[in-house]
């Protein structure tokens, strides 16, 4: 990704938080991604961390509509991902999609009430509507919206080595060209 992509991108989230109320703590932690796929639009997610404890994270994130946030697992972390603003559709497997599907029940907490679901199914979350997802549980998420806030609350958060993509062509920061001044400090910058 451009430098000034990245900038460009993170002036449209800020707004698009501001004009939905949520205030950014001071010095907020910014990333932008887009897995290595060179194509954000397409397969791309912003994130916030607002809070990064070592027993608890809070994460803010942005993304617009159709934008998926491709399929993976986390072997420790368990997640609430919860619609903030808009419509978002979160798909859930109960093994890595790339592999035969088999018809698999999940028993899984959607707004606080198990529910049961068939491995592969989508689960639509309005503004204020949330998913638990078990460490284990393969999921990917995209707005059908416009543009969606999605919040996440989790365990304790390691990018760097929790994540594990169904592509493996997949990589959880993107290789940045520095073609302007950074606006803020990604996570990812060294």
């Amino acid at each position: 990704m451009k430098r000034s992509e990245i900038n460009s991108i993170i002036s449209t989230a800020t707004t698009c938080f501001n004009e939905n109320g949520w205030t950014l703590p001071p010095a907020p932690k910014w990333d932008v991604t887009d897995f290595g796929l060179n194509d954000f639009f397409k397969s791309g997610l912003v994130l916030v961390n607002l809070a990064e404890e070592q027993e608890y994270c809070e994460k803010l994130m942005y993304a617009v509509k159709n934008q998926v946030t491709p399929s993976h697992t986390h072997k420790k972390k368990k997640e609430d991902i919860i619609c903030r603003s808009g419509v978002l559709m979160v798909q859930l497997w109960a093994d890595d999609p790339s592999k035969t599907i088999i018809q698999t029940q999940i028993n899984t907490k959607i707004n606080g009430e198990y529910t049961a679901i068939v491995s592969g199914d989508k689960v639509t979350l309005n503004a204020g509507e949330r998913v638990t997802i078990e460490p284990g549980i393969w999921h990917q998420f995209y707005p059908a919206s416009e543009s969606c806030i999605i919040g996440e609350v989790s365990t304790a958060n390691d990018d760097h080595n929790d994540n594990f993509f169904s592509d493996q062509n997949i990589g959880r920061f993107s290789d940045i060209v520095e073609d302007e001044v950074a606006a803020v400090k990604l996570i990812s910058d060294k």
